[in-house]
């Protein structure tokens, strides 16, 4: 409770903190637009995702006299956000086959400006706070759904679930005994999640509760997760004060005047860079009384406007089923980056190279006598996921009203033979994209369940196994109107034990072989929702007016260079930051 608590508090700080531009008119002031000859800058993107795609679309604003292009290996643009519209009797209705929602709070601060800027704000759909699907969400376990606490249960009924549902079992008692556990040992430097909620809480705790949420946002395993890098204030206030309950209590919940909660310096200089750049009244208040968002056409409705966007300017192009095939730096003193593709103009130079691509992707990239010049970002591993849609044209399928599920891996083999991670009840998720009414689902298979599988399930497969598990946990026999599954190949990067060691590696290897040239962003170093991405993408534009294009300490990954700093966020209800 108190971690949710703290959650919340951070989360409305956005209505206490005065913002100032986001983008500074004295960016679009500097010299990088140009060289020093007064030629044009060469820019390439690498990657038609939505972290490629905002990438150039942030840069373009700082430098708009730079010509940018981007290469995309694949015919269509979106990467992993795509949204289909299916024709079923009556009407219409949207898959999403990877993320359907946007989270509201601290973390979509530039996705919301940026919608604003796309005036998609017509098109926005919200989920609001008290709706069915923001209060119940559920964990299957062990062979029934548990509604998990959340605002408008009672006091008693929290107290009788803690006590009566198995999945609970170890919270109360490992949350108590918290903070009278030893601190961790100076010399671990990083931990597995599941090793750390086992050590300071309970490992009951670790495989049912913690194991799902790593379920729904990672697909990945508990055990194999990166705690500094998935959870880093519980990570900071044991560091500091030798217990989570502890730090919370010394750094957050004091009564006599301490700091409200604690943020990264990171997110402090982000919120201080929107001084003075207002939302609309309407769609602020719209926001802050939503859980989730949307848009009507689905989430791809994003990519499409800022493709869209892109397209209008003369000084960008892009260019679809145009893989890159090598980077290196061209024998010219370090000021150009000689990119390579199989398209007719096979080979060019660019003044500077921002890759949205995963980091596997780019360090097969950059070979020297066939090996990687930067082997550190071959070693971040991404699972796979098959995402099943299914309708129903019958209405009130479901036995419960909520999001959806989330599927322990404690849950026994015999209750899940089908490695689903969970289910998304869709019809409740999120309203106002489909044209009639009925039941609409999406089951995911897979994650890291199928680590080192050499093949996967096929359409048909993926769709029986989705029917198979809801006539299990939800007791939906019906035949679907339409299913659809699709797989996606190494979807989601695992930021596993040494992350960030691994990711300061990856920046002196970039510096030392690229010298600011090349600049990475994207979902494989720091954070994997669509927040994340565009937050990335704004602070790779950032990076390129700070450094002027070509600072040779600058790779991308500059904040991973030393111990994650926190500040006070009283002090900007205070107004002591910044000016």
């Amino acid at each position: 409770m108190r971690l949710r608590r703290h959650a919340n508090l951070l989360e409305s700080s956005l209505k206490h903190v005065s913002t100032r531009p986001l983008l500074s008119s004295q960016w679009n002031r500097h010299s990088f637009s140009t060289t020093t000859d007064g030629a044009q800058q060469e820019i390439a993107v690498l990657g038609g995702g939505i972290t490629g795609l905002a990438s150039a679309y942030y840069i373009s604003k700082e430098f708009p006299r730079a010509r940018i292009t981007i290469y995309e290996a694949g015919p269509r643009l979106g990467g992993w956000l795509h949204s289909t519209h299916v024709e079923v009797p009556g009407g219409r209705v949207l898959f999403e086959h990877g993320p359907r929602t946007l989270r509201t709070g601290l973390s979509s601060l530039v996705t919301s400006h940026l919608v604003q800027e796309l005036g998609l704000i017509g098109d926005t759909i919200y989920t609001s706070k008290i709706a069915p699907s923001a209060l119940n969400r559920f964990i299957y376990y062990p062979d029934h759904l548990v509604r998990m606490p959340s605002p408008g249960i009672s006091f008693f009924d929290i107290a009788q679930m803690l006590l009566s549902e198995p999945v609970f079992r170890g919270l109360f008692t490992g949350a108590l005994m918290e903070i009278f556990r030893d601190g961790r040992p100076s010399a671990l430097s990083d931990e597995s999640v599941g090793s750390f909620f086992s050590r300071r809480v309970d490992p009951r705790v670790a495989n049912n509760l913690v194991s799902a949420l790593i379920h729904g946002i990672y697909a990945g395993d508990v055990w194999q997760l990166s705690v500094k890098s998935l959870f880093p204030l519980p990570w900071y206030y044991e560091g500091q004060e030798g217990s989570i309950a502890r730090g919370l209590y010394e750094r957050t919940l004091r009564p006599d005047g301490a700091p409200l909660a604690m943020m990264p310096a990171r997110d402090r200089d982000m919120i201080m860079d929107f001084k003075n750049q207002k939302l609309e009244p309407e769609f602020e208040r719209s926001l802050a009384a939503c859980s989730v968002f949307s848009f009507r056409n689905g989430i791809q409705q994003l990519v499409d406007r800022l493709a869209e966007t892109l397209q209008k300017n003369d000084q960008i192009a892009i260019k679809l089923n145009t893989p890159v095939k090598h980077l290196e730096m061209e024998d010219n003193n370090g000021k150009k980056v000689k990119i390579s593709t199989q398209s007719r103009d096979s080979v060019s130079s660019k003044d500077i190279i921002v890759s949205a691509i995963s980091s596997n992707a780019l360090s097969n990239l950059c070979t020297s006598d066939s090996k990687t010049q930067l082997p550190a970002l071959a070693q971040t591993h991404a699972v796979t996921v098959m995402v099943v849609n299914l309708f129903f044209s019958k209405s009130g399928l479901l036995p419960v009203e909520g999001f959806g599920y989330l599927i322990p891996q404690s849950v026994p083999f015999e209750q899940n033979p089908e490695r689903a991670l969970g289910v998304i009840f869709d019809s409740d998720a999120i309203k106002g994209q489909d044209t009639v009414d009925g039941t609409k689902l999406t089951v995911m298979l897979g994650g890291h369940w199928w680590d080192g599988w050499s093949c996967y399930p096929s359409e048909e497969e993926g769709i029986n196994m989705a029917r198979t598990l809801l006539a299990r946990h939800l007791q939906i026999t019906d035949e679907p109107t339409v299913a659809r599954a699709k797989l996606q190949k190494d979807c989601i990067p695992q930021y596993t034990v040494g992350h960030e060691e691994r990711i300061q590696r990856a920046h002196s290897q970039l510096r030392n072989s690229f010298g600011g040239r090349l600049r990475v962003v994207g979902n494989s170093y720091n954070g994997v929702g669509v927040n994340d991405c565009l937050r990335a993408a704004r602070d790779i534009a950032k990076g390129l007016h700070e450094g002027a294009g070509y600072e040779p300490s600058r790779t991308g990954l500059d904040h991973f260079l030393g111990e994650k700093q926190w500040v006070a966020q009283g002090s900007l209800r205070k107004g002591n930051i910044g000016s």
